[in-house]
């Protein structure tokens, strides 16, 4: 498209000579007006945005001044050229400094006024050039900031991240996580018709519909689950006014969502929950809700005798603690008293055992992650939790995946803990090596200032170091006093305090036992001898 010249000369003979004498689409541009002053040329600017103005500076009624003036405030990005005679080089001046970006001297030719305009051509190439980069630049931030704030959700829902970190996190990404009550709705798209494979389009036309309805609420956080399933978060003041809201959410998106699409909507809703880090269990829940709706017909009920599948509940507050304190040994026992009778009621229920490892997967990914860590390197991906259900046909396949799971995280907490004490240790060690002179240094002191009992302590450093604390910090001074009876002339109890001994006669003895010589036939023999 070419670029637009609007031209501005009180003089019609002028006027019509730069108008008539030029061939502008030859040189890439299009005459789109001209007026006789800048008072009638406003409006006719404002109308044909022109991407060029050529202007003379004296003019009656608004001269060019006053007009490259009012341009450059209101459509600066319009590029003024100013024409002006010998005599008027002041105002041409003053005419740069408003920001003109070329003036030329009266008279002028065609050829002039086509070489500036090659110029200004130029430098609204380049502009173009870089407004397209930038556009392109702000799309790819702006969708690298809305693919981020789904995965931060994805993550919250799922139990993957600590309520510190989101929060931090969504700060940075112009997400406000805080409210005094959450709520988690998962909303299942799919075809009314169950035999047609996956329609992508269609899909994507609902999900489209079901954001527009959601997306100007304050109130109100979504993200994708997977290509079929969207999750919203509902915050609110109070439990029951959540739940409410809730409803006539879900009611809109059943009239509205699917429109006249051959789809139907699933729509699950979790528990209120008062606390960031316990809105996974809302989500679980919404997750269950909405596989409801398409339990298989050959899934019967509870074999007589047995808790209804309702009542079957995995208690969190235990798993929590043996993921804290358990070793992964006694999961056997650990399973036998807390998780078989919800295996065995999972075996007639795909809803419970759906919800058995959802619920085991996002208490353990919790876990991984407030000690760090991501959480897929200790559960599996959510999605992969439908996969894995066909295969568990007996109580020992379902034990076998948890303890997979379960035993991820042990692992992981083990090499953390393991990681932190040989951290902890070796700092401590470097700390002995630095004041082993000191001849108060005493092991309660160093194990103190680590934040260790002196009994764990000293269990840990023999292990990491190979020996005790006394036998590590007597060879550190017996070593230094080696070095000094071998190079100094210094007496032998100034070498003893030098090397973290109080007591001279202690030294002496302590000295001969180790080495079968005294301090001073020590010296004797290995004089003149560099350490």
């Amino acid at each position: 498209m070419p670029y637009k010249v609007f031209l501005v000369e009180d003089e019609i003979v002028a006027r019509e000579g730069i108008r008539n004498a030029i061939d502008w689409p030859a040189i890439g541009f299009e005459f789109c007006g001209e007026a006789s002053d800048g008072e009638l040329a406003l409006p006719r600017i404002e109308e044909a945005k022109p991407d060029v103005l050529i202007t003379d500076i004296k003019m009656p009624f608004m001269d060019g001044l006053q007009l490259s003036k009012i341009i450059r405030e209101h459509m600066p990005w319009i590029k003024v050229i100013i024409l002006s005679g010998y005599d008027e080089f002041a105002y041409a001046q003053l005419a740069l400094k408003i920001g003109v970006t070329e003036y030329l001297l009266k008279p002028v030719s065609a050829t002039d006024i086509v070489e500036v305009l090659h110029r200004v051509a130029t430098t609204l190439d380049q502009e173009k050039s870089e407004r397209e980069r930038l556009r392109a630049l702000k799309s790819q931030v702006e969708y690298s900031v809305l693919v981020r704030r789904e995965q931060l959700l994805l993550r919250l829902v799922m139990g993957g991240i600590s309520s510190s970190d989101a929060i931090e996190q969504g700060q940075h990404l112009g997400l406000d996580l805080l409210a005094p009550y959450y709520l988690v709705m998962l909303i299942r798209i799919a075809l009314c018709d169950d035999d047609k494979s996956y329609d992508y389009d269609t899909c994507q036309r609902v999900e489209a519909a079901v954001t527009d309805l959601v997306r100007n609420s304050a109130d109100m956080l979504f993200t994708k689950k997977d290509m079929e399933a969207l999750v919203l978060i509902l915050k609110g003041d109070a439990a029951d006014q959540l739940q409410q809201e809730a409803g006539f959410w879900a009611e809109l998106l059943q009239k509205e969502g699917a429109g006249d699409t051959a789809c139907r909507l699933h729509i699950g809703m979790g528990s209120p929950q008062e606390r960031l880090s316990d809105l996974h269990r809302s989500f679980a829940q919404a997750v269950i809700k909405t596989k409801d709706t398409t339990v298989p017909p050959h899934i019967t009920g509870p074999r007589e005798g047995e808790a209804p599948a309702e009542l079957q509940k995995v208690d969190h507050q235990e798993l929590e603690n043996y993921l804290r304190f358990g070793d992964l040994s006694a999961f056997d026992s650990f399973f036998e008293r807390h998780l078989r009778a919800i295996c065995e009621v999972a075996l007639q229920s795909a809803l419970v055992l759906h919800y058995l490892l959802l619920e085991v997967c996002l208490t353990t990914a919790q876990f991984v992650s407030d000690l760090g860590g991501a959480e897929e390197h200790a559960t599996p991906e959510l999605h992969q939790i439908e996969a894995i259900l066909p295969r568990l046909m007996t109580v020992e396949h379902i034990r076998a995946e948890l303890e997979q799971v379960i035993g991820g995280a042990l692992v992981f907490r083990d090499n953390q803990v393991n990681h932190q004490r040989t951290q902890i240790i070796q700092q401590a060690k470097a700390y002995i090596d630095d004041h082993f002179n000191d001849p108060d240094l005493q092991m309660n002191e160093v194990a103190k200032r680590f934040n260790l009992s002196p009994g764990h302590f000293s269990t840990v450093f023999s292990q990491e170091i190979g020996e005790t604390f006394r036998d590590y910090t007597n060879t550190l001074r017996l070593n230094r006093a080696k070095k000094l009876l071998r190079t100094t002339n210094i007496k032998c109890a100034e070498v003893a305090y030098q090397s973290g001994y109080n007591d001279a006669h202690y030294f002496s003895t302590f000295f001969k036992k180790k080495t079968g010589f005294t301090p001073q036939e020590f010296r004797e023999r290995s004089w003149g001898r560099k350490d």
